[in-house]
């Protein structure tokens, strides 16, 4: 019987060890050997980007609170991400992604899948191939990787976190199917906290269990996503690396470190926020046509609202010209602000000569006066 196309692939996933900490430890030296966490500061809202290993002892883990990462770790060393910093070392290591394979999918600074069925090597190997790249990585970042080898981007993916840091797992072709079983669930690339406590809840703990059901099934209860568990519940998966990932917005937002509801201070949010998404537009020479306004208050809870532009918005001062006509339509109800944010979406390369927004101007200053 022929295999599937999926299982004649040879793919890598390589995930760096815990980045933006390591990145830290290796330029600071001071910071070596010590618990790291890179993010917010305890005495505000913020969050942990990531942490170091020894950090990760103490139970600490990204997305959780610094304020109770503090409470875990009272040594802990709280450091700001320097995003630019860890971008810069990102290049390097995809660039020696790149010089193996034109088929790289980075899914982030840190991470992405290879597509070395074929490569500019020759080698025929993939888990040489993956030790090749890891060695490369260390002699020009001084940084380790974890590296998973299989037959799909699924196995590959939950293979590169079994034997971290600096490990690599390899799951040949035809241990696929045994190797997904016996995985806990929780352990399913794909499988958010939501879906494990449904999962859980059905009975279902393990890659054997899920095998058990139907398609039709498992798309009653997860509906579209009922495919891809199936698929996966076999060892199957069929996606292709894709190296070309269209970017379809670009945004930034910012947690207040306190709630606020003076309107001039909210305008002098957003029009930083505007200042750093016009940079990105145009550093990246893109356009948009849609602009989203991102709004949370302090209970919570979370509004957008957005304007779709017959013009392209491709600098802040686009940006600034529609946010009043926003922020009007947001209803605040006497509470107060926590969260904002600004995105430009629909994009599309900035290769056209672009007309500016004045006409709109006047229709929304009518709204609210932006304050020099």
């Amino acid at each position: 019987m022929t295999k599937p196309a999926s299982r004649q692939r040879k793919i890598i996933h390589i995930d760096m060890d815990a980045f933006f900490a390591s990145v830290e430890q290796r330029d600071n030296p001071q910071y070596r050997g010590k618990p790291l966490i890179v993010g917010g500061s305890p005495r505000s809202r913020g969050v942990v980007a990531t942490c170091s290993y020894e950090a990760r002892v103490f139970g600490i883990h990204s997305a959780m609170a610094s304020a109770h990462a503090v409470r875990c770790c009272p040594q802990a060393i709280f450091v700001r991400p320097r995003i630019d910093r860890y971008r810069e070392v990102s290049q390097k290591i995809m660039a020696i992604f790149h010089a193996i394979t034109n088929l790289v999918e980075p899914l982030s600074l840190d991470e992405a899948f290879l597509d070395v069925t074929g490569n500019s090597r020759g080698e025929r190997s993939a888990t040489r191939l993956a030790e090749i790249i890891r060695k490369e990585i260390y002699t020009a970042t001084g940084l380790t990787a974890s590296a998973g080898v299989s037959c799909n981007k699924f196995i590959a993916k939950v293979a590169s976190d079994i034997n971290k840091p600096n490990g690599l797992t390899l799951v040949p072709p035809e241990q696929a199917e045994v190797f997904v079983a016996s995985l806990p669930i929780g352990k399913f690339y794909g499988v958010g906290k939501a879906t494990e406590k449904k999962m859980l809840a059905l009975g279902i703990k393990t890659g054997a269990n899920l095998r058990q059901w139907t398609l039709p099934d498992l798309t009653f209860h997860f509906g579209k996503s009922g495919q891809f568990f199936y698929n996966i519940s076999r060892g199957v998966d069929e996606r292709p690396v894709q190296p070309a990932q269209v970017r379809k917005s670009i945004g930034r937002e910012t947690t207040l470190s306190e709630d606020i509801d003076d309107i001039l201070k909210i305008q002098s949010i957003l029009k930083e926020l505007a200042r750093q998404v016009g940079e990105i537009l145009c550093k990246l020479r893109e356009r948009g046509f849609t602009l989203t306004l991102k709004v949370r208050f302090q209970d919570f809870t979370t509004i957008t609202r957005s304007h779709t532009s017959q013009m392209p918005i491709a600098s802040d001062f686009d940006i600034c010209t529609l946010l009043p006509y926003l922020l009007a339509q947001v209803e605040f109800y006497g509470k107060k602000i926590r969260l904002l944010g600004v995105t430009v979406g629909k994009l599309a390369r900035d290769d056209e000569p672009r007309q500016l927004l004045l006409p709109f101007m006047k229709k929304v200053q009518t709204h609210m006066q932006w304050d020099d």
